[in-house]
């Protein structure tokens, strides 16, 4: 099993601005595990994920990549070059595309430096089955889905998937325990579910075998965001 340490935080920010004064809360020697999504990518570019990494801080760049397979070999050479430690795609782009996704992360990293880590998106942690079934035409269950694109996943020879916390032993055991599952959808005990359908606290995807953990606004909604952070990493680290 791969385990962060460290609770990815979503910097969900419109602003590049926003984004530097919620870093600056942190002491200079704290080094985080950040996600870049697609609002905050699109509003700021390159320069945030650059800015990000000059601080010494780690970079989950969630833009999940979904287009042919040239185009999206093609865009993650791109993505390599900006020294990011962790990317993804959509399964459902199949197999092909995900092996030229990372065909595309080997050829763009620079000589002597690892290849940012690949995973995939299975179905969203805002997707129920009865959405899925309605919305997306899969007429299996929502478990047996999120299974079957781990598996292909795991055939293209990605490092693993974001999954919900409720999907990770079923994944590990039709794939294996080397294979990462990164769960979002994680709210501390009490606090609001918001827009997320399938949800568990750190302490229980912890113990369920979550190698990394993402959490948005329980942090970055906070009073005190560096109290609330500290407090999810310990919760996480028990």
């Amino acid at each position: 099993m791969t385990f962060e340490a460290r609770p990815i935080i979503a910097l969900d920010f419109p602003t590049f601005q926003a984004v530097k004064d919620f870093l600056a809360q942190f002491p200079a020697d704290e080094k985080l595990y950040v996600k870049i999504g697609m609002e905050l990518f699109y509003t700021a570019g390159p320069q945030v994920v650059e800015y990000v990494k000059n601080q010494g801080h780690r970079v989950f760049l969630d833009l999940k990549l979904h287009d042919i397979p040239n185009t999206v070999r093609s865009a993650m050479k791109v993505l390599a070059g900006l020294g990011v430690d962790m990317t993804n795609v959509h399964a459902a782009g199949g197999v092909e595309m995900m092996v030229a996704a990372k065909a595309g992360l080997n050829e763009g990293t620079p000589t002597g430096k690892l290849a940012p880590k690949l995973i995939a998106v299975t179905q969203l942690t805002s997707t129920s089955e009865t959405i899925m079934h309605s919305d997306q035409n899969i007429q299996t269950s929502l478990e047996a889905s999120v299974i079957h694109y781990a598996q292909k996943t795991a055939e293209a020879g990605l490092d693993g998937v974001v999954c919900s916390a409720h999907e990770v032993a079923k994944i590990k055991n039709a794939t294996g325990q080397n294979f990462i599952c990164l769960t979002p959808g994680i709210r501390p005990a009490g606090s609001a579910v918001g827009d997320q359908k399938r949800v568990m606290t750190p302490s229980k995807a912890r113990q369920i075998g979550s190698d990394y953990i993402v959490v948005g606004r329980p942090i970055t909604q906070a009073k005190n965001p560096v109290a609330a952070y500290r407090a999810i990493k310990t919760e996480w680290n028990a």
